[in-house]
Order: structure tokens, then sequence, then C-alpha cells
């Protein structure tokens, strides 16, 4: 549900990273935030836990375009990836418009994999929603790893209805901006399709639906 901004023109939507415990959520959004240019970018925001910690940054993609003259403000998120944090996994999904789960491709992390991807099917539904019914792109990270398990074992598992997926190395940034591309462009598609005509008229000035 993007957030219009009629004073400045831009129409904000939530990116949330999701998947098990370090398996590199926090990794790709600072990569991001590292590599994209201080202008067009927010403050990165760290909310520290016990074992892992949560991100958040906006920045305004300009290859992305225009919704009928509003700018298109993305906002990253990651989530808490430790399943005692679930409340707090519920709170940062509100709102969602599209959504990165990043596995960590390691034999050792499969049933982690499955279970964050389970976890984020359960909370969505707190909000009346499905993956089917947001953009969602998957990346499999860690791919530098002898442990790694081959994509093909991944995506039976992991992607069964074939949304886009990537291969990553985030630590080094391989594969961070190809998924970024990828999920950003899935949400600017939805905008023009679905809330383009209310941002020109500047219905709703919160929320357009």
């Amino acid at each position: 549900m993007p957030f219009i901004n009629l004073m400045a023109r831009e129409i904000n939507c939530k990116i949330v990273y999701y998947g098990p415990g370090l398996c590199g959520k926090t990794t790709n959004l600072e990569f991001i935030h590292g590599h994209t240019k201080a202008e067009s970018r927010g403050k990165l925001v760290k909310l520290a836990t016990d074992s892992e910690r949560t991100l958040y940054f906006d920045f305004l993609p300009f290859e992305l375009g225009d919704v009928n003259g509003f700018k298109t403000r993305l906002h990253l998120y990651t989530v808490p990836g430790q399943v005692y944090y679930d409340a707090s996994r519920k709170l940062i999904l509100k709102g969602i418009d599209g959504c990165v789960f990043v596995a960590d491709s390691q034999l050792a992390r499969a049933d982690s994999n499955e279970e964050a991807l389970e976890n984020l099917k359960l909370n969505l539904l707190e909000y009346d929603l499905k993956l089917a019914d947001i953009p969602y792109v998957i990346q499999y990270n860690k791919r530098d790893l002898p442990s790694a398990l081959s994509v093909e074992e991944l995506r039976g598992v992991l992607n069964p209805y074939l949304v886009p997926e990537f291969e990553a190395v985030a630590h080094e940034g391989t594969g961070v901006f190809e998924t970024l591309r990828a999920i950003g462009r899935l949400v600017f598609r939805d905008l023009k399709k679905s809330y383009g005509a209310q941002a020109a008229l500047g219905a709703n000035p919160q929320r357009a639906r």
C-alpha cells in the first residue's frame, strides 16, 4: 500500500528483505546503501537485537522513472532472522509493497530457509495477503561457499512458482543490485497499473488503494 507524498510528488513504496537468521539480508542493504549516491539516499538506521540487526533506509532510484509525474521512492527494510522476534517481523511487514526472500544456500541452512518462507506466508496472512498478491523475488545468497546446494535443489523447495530468482554473494556485491532492480521493476509495474490514475488525480492524499 504505497504512501503518496503530494508535496514532494513522490510515491513511497516499502520493500522488505525476509529470510532466516544470518542469511545476508543485512549485508544486502549495507552494500546497496554504500553504493548508492549520497544525494539520493536516506540515513541507514540500524536497530540492534541480541544476535542480528534490523536495518532501514530509503532512496530514490531515478532509473525507475515516474508515475504520472510522481517519483518512486523505495524504503528498504530487513526483518530479524530469529523466530523469537516474530512480532517485529509482523510489524515490519505492515504496508509491504514488495518482498525479497533471501535464502542461505548452505546445506546446513536448508531447514531454516523453509521455516522462514513458511513464516513469511503465515505473517502475510495477518494482513490478508499472500505472496501471489505482492511483487516477490528470491535471492540465493552465499553461492561462493563449498557447502552450497545447487540452484535446482533450492528452486525445487523454495521457488515452485518460478518467480524471478538470483544467485548472490552479497558480501562481494554479486547479485545484490540485480535482485534490487528486479523487485523495483515489479513494484513499479504494479504502481503504474494500480495507482497511476489515483496519484495523478491526487486521490486520497495519504494513501492510494
